[in-house]
């Protein structure tokens, strides 16, 4: 077995330069990502447009909750590794984790073929084959994207979505042309996407290569370990073995890692679906669940653009933990949060003072929306993206599994508040439940983060 380690140094590239990086990025493909489905609901009639919607929806929620967790446990990895001097990683772990949830899926999909086509996309069985497709390509996808913020390669990866969002377009104009036609063509963008992303891949690992041979050249002449199994035949073998030992990944600790952040997947899920579900499943109003979507997407735009941050800050607070210690972990975490606090307060005072005419026009409906409500939500948007902050510190700790907790209880809850009566209005009891259940989520997740933060400066026994 052997093992390149080489110096701990500055990374490359900061953490606020990456999160600029990835937000330029991410935003671009948000807007690419609308063009889409603007262009979609114009080149073909409501009903197809609503399938295109519906295949969208149920692969988002798929592979965020399948795939997603691998991005991180890579991620933290990678960026902890390297943050302790190593240049090698081994990647058998992640891929077999991911190949795994690859599988599952694959599997339940083919067994749930025939409920999918028939009750799901209205027996279009080319949307199906879209689903299973494209769902599958994005474990590869994801796996890069974990890889590439480990590394902290933040504009390869901002490139990466971006092209994925440019192929998904591509494919409406050529409908919009008329190239193509019909909502088949359509839809083939997004199987298309994940495929077209990976074309980054090559320069990725061509810029790996550079940084190795630079690494070579800097650590010429300076001792390094280049045979592990040598050393530890020298002496203090023992704790050489431990120290190598703990820091390989072992493939019941990453499973471990894996299932618990998909848990926390599927509470942010809950969080921004439970309430679309429950009042269409409840209401007489089938128009209600749209606006209750609409009233949403407050939270969910700057959700998305806030998975830029996301993505940088969790390598960047485990290289921390690994290195620098509270002091430099604690202040990421307090400007980010402050950031986080400035900017929910400003979209709550903008939401309060023209939220019903700006959601009237920009949806084109009639709805009489609250202006005190769309503020509440603002305020939910900012604890809900001050959790994610301290989500990224609890898993650069190694606090998944309460984490978790923390995210499943506030899901709990927001759906039993959704289906009690105690507010008579649904949109208001919507406004009301995802304000107060992220709410409880910070606020359990800053007490775990206290906690961890109050054992790290204990002194040692």
């Amino acid at each position: 077995m052997s093992a390149s380690r080489v110096s701990p140094g500055r990374p490359t590239r900061s953490y606020g330069s990456g999160a600029r990086i990835l937000s330029i990025g991410i935003a671009s493909t948000g807007l690419l990502t609308f063009a889409y489905f603007s262009l979609a609901s114009h080149v073909l009639n409501p009903v197809q447009a609503k399938r295109i919607d519906l295949l969208w929806s149920v692969m988002f929620v798929t592979i965020s909750v399948i795939y997603r967790p691998i991005e991180q446990l890579l991620s933290r990895t990678i960026a902890e590794r390297r943050a302790r001097g190593h240049t090698e990683h081994s990647m058998r772990v992640p891929i077999a984790i991911q190949l795994g949830f690859a599988l599952v899926f694959l599997l339940l999909a083919v067994a749930l073929r025939g409920e999918l086509v028939r009750h799901v996309f209205d027996r279009y069985g080319g949307l199906y084959d879209v689903l299973v497709v494209g769902t599958v390509a994005y474990a590869a996808s994801y796996f890069a994207r974990g890889w590439l913020a480990g590394h902290q390669y933040f504009a390869l990866y901002g490139g990466l979505v971006l092209m994925e969002a440019v192929s998904r377009v591509c494919f409406v104009l050529a409908v919009v042309a008329g190239i193509a036609h019909g909502q088949l063509a359509v839809a083939l963008g997004i199987a298309a996407a994940p495929f077209v992303s990976l074309l980054v891949v090559p320069w990725a690992f061509s810029r790996r290569s550079a940084e190795r041979g630079g690494a070579a050249q800097d650590a010429h002449g300076a001792p390094e370990i280049e045979d592990v199994d040598a050393a530890l035949a020298g002496p203090g073998a023992e704790g050489i073995q431990e120290a190598v030992a703990a820091e390989e990944l072992s493939l019941q600790r990453g499973s471990n890692f894996a299932l618990v952040v998909s848990g926390i997947m599927v509470a942010e899920q809950v969080l921004l679906n439970a309430a679309v579900l429950t009042v269409d499943s409840t209401s007489a109003d089938h128009a209600l669940a749209g606006v209750v979507f609409n009233v949403l997407l407050i939270a969910r735009a700057p959700l998305q653009l806030f998975q830029a941050i996301q993505t940088s800050l969790l390598p960047h607070l485990t290289g921390l933990e690994a290195t620098e210690g509270h002091d430099a972990f604690a202040r990421a975490i307090r400007i980010t949060v402050l950031a986080i606090g400035g900017f929910a307060l400003s979209v709550s005072l903008g939401l309060l003072a023209i939220g019903p005419f700006v959601m009237s026009h920009l949806f084109g409906q009639l709805f009489p929306y609250n202006r005190f409500g769309l503020a509440v939500i603002g305020l939910g948007m900012g604890f809900h993206l001050a959790s994610g902050a301290l989500n990224q510190a609890a898993l650069a700790r190694d606090h998944a599994r309460a984490a978790a907790a923390c995210w499943l209880i506030s899901a709990l809850a927001f759906v039993l508040w959704m289906l009690s009566p105690v507010v008579h209005g649904q949109v208001w009891r919507t406004e009301i439940g995802y304000a107060g259940a992220t709410a409880l989520l910070a606020l359990m997740l800053a007490v775990l983060y206290r906690r961890g933060s109050s054992t790290r400066l204990a002194p040692a026994a």
